[in-house]
């Protein structure tokens, strides 16, 4: 009798675990969904309106949308069409969404419960940038600290100039600088001004205050505190090298080729002085990082001015700050790769430090969805606007790098146009940290290569 041979199971393959709802990614992006839908009730609020009519409910999410996710686009005059009520919630929104959502319930927890779990500290961390999970507490209330310092001496220096300088009253002085300062730092780029910062071009004392907040506001916290600890080049990290260096050369080459490009443009620099020229060209530099504020008119910038506006406004501010863009360190990084690959080197160095091949498949993935994501939007624009390519293409960027620059047809565009920018808005603040972080969560090792095989380039 032949012996029964042993049934074998068919082998399992491990399924993918879906993403849960604790994953950092999905409790950013709910967060953020969240903070926009409570926004929006409370603009809908008849208190939150000047006028009798009250806001419209695209109007309202439009808002909120841009506030909490500290662009700076909007569909109407935030100083005229919003009442008080409706201006600190604006001022609300811009707050939570500048510090990161995350970030601010994550200090609730440590306030209450004085424990972080591990996935309070992983979404923290993925709102805060690369930190060892027992710094989490003491980097969250660095943050808090830095960013009420910050706010409170440009609302300060604001607050004086407007009320000595402009004969504002001092309750009125004190309320713009706060607003604006907070606007500022948090590249938020909503004002109460009619003119937006045209008002005070020429004005050194509320153009640089502005400017320097948004400056230091983007850099990034993990930069900002290592500059603070030490400003000797030799001790820096890989990430505040790159972010210092890149975002010193796009602000130096960025106000060399705005104020050139508008010099003689009688619509804009034109008609103002060597100085006053220098300083509006510094600014509209500062601006386009994710700032928001314009000292000239952006509508009757030549489209040169506009195609480098569009650059600058691609690239955005520093990873772990409060700007928008694919960051200054994706962006420093891909060149960095580029210049290696032009030398014929294996290794891609910076720093006297080698960058993981990961990393670098990483930046490569932001920059790429960056772009599609771009084409994709300017594309259905174009379909539901008429308008034309170049104010079309400047307004997707814009949106997709929360910087709030407008040539003046956000209000223009039909329903349609408006949600595609609400969703740009909302991918653009939380797509780059919500894939990297998940690009760094999800890396898994590999036990075997498969053969090698090249393709042919270009």
């Amino acid at each position: 009798m032949t012996p029964r041979r042993p049934r074998r199971h068919p082998r399992r393959h491990p399924r993918r675990r879906p993403p849960r709802a604790g994953d950092p990614g999905l409790v950013i992006a709910a967060a953020f969904a969240v903070a926009i839908a409570l926004g929006t009730g409370l603009l809908l609020l008849p208190v939150s309106s000047a006028g009798e009519a009250g806001a419209s409910v695209l109007d309202s999410a439009f808002t909120a949308t841009s506030a909490i996710c500290v662009t700076g686009l909007v569909t109407v005059e935030t100083g005229t069409h919003w009442s008080m009520a409706g201006q600190l919630v604006i001022l609300g929104l811009m707050q939570v969404g500048g510090l990161g959502f995350v970030t601010g319930a994550t200090l609730l927890v440590v306030l209450v419960s004085r424990r972080l779990g591990l996935r309070a500290r992983l979404a923290a961390q993925a709102q805060s940038g690369n930190l060892d999970l027992s710094d989490v507490r003491r980097v969250l209330r660095n943050v808090v600290l830095f960013t009420a310092v910050g706010e409170a001496v440009t609302a300060v220096v604001l607050g004086m100039r407007l009320a000595t300088a402009y004969d504002l009253a001092p309750g009125a002085a004190a309320w713009e600088g706060l607003f604006h300062a907070v606007s500022a730092f948090n590249n938020a780029g909503f004002v109460l001004w009619p003119e937006n910062a045209a008002t005070f071009a020429g004005d050194p004392w509320i153009l640089l205050p502005v400017a320097l907040a948004v400056v230091v506001g983007g850099l990034g916290f993990p930069v900002m505190f290592e500059l603070v600890r030490g400003w000797r080049p030799r001790t820096w990290s890989v990430t505040t090298r790159i972010t210092v260096v890149t975002s010193g050369a796009l602000l130096v080459a960025g106000t060399v080729l705005l104020t050139a490009l508008e010099y003689r443009n009688p619509a804009t620099l034109g008609p103002m002085g060597v100085g006053e020229k220098l300083l509006a060209g510094f600014f509209s530099a500062v601006m386009p990082r994710s700032g928001g504020f314009n000292v000239v008119e952006v509508g009757a910038m030549t489209p040169e001015s506009w195609l480098a506006t569009d650059v600058l406004m691609f690239i955005g501010g520093g990873s772990a700050s409060t700007a928008g863009g694919i960051k200054v360190t994706t962006f420093g990084l891909l060149a960095a790769v580029l210049w290696a690959e032009v030398r014929g080197e294996a290794d891609v160095d910076v720093g006297r430090r080698r960058i993981p091949l990961a990393n670098q498949r990483q930046a490569l993935a932001v920059a790429l969805l960056g772009v599609g994501l771009t084409m994709v939007s300017t594309f259905v624009l174009l379909g539901v606007s008429g308008q034309d390519l170049d104010r079309v293409l400047f307004e997707a960027l814009s949106a997709l790098g929360t910087v709030g620059l407008s040539t003046g047809i956000t209000a223009e565009l039909p329903g349609a146009g408006q949600v595609v920018l609400i969703v740009l808005m909302f991918v653009g603040r939380l797509g780059p940290l919500a894939l990297a972080s998940a690009l760094a969560l999800r890396e898994r090792p590999r036990h075997y290569q498969r053969p090698e095989e090249r393709t042919i380039i270009g």
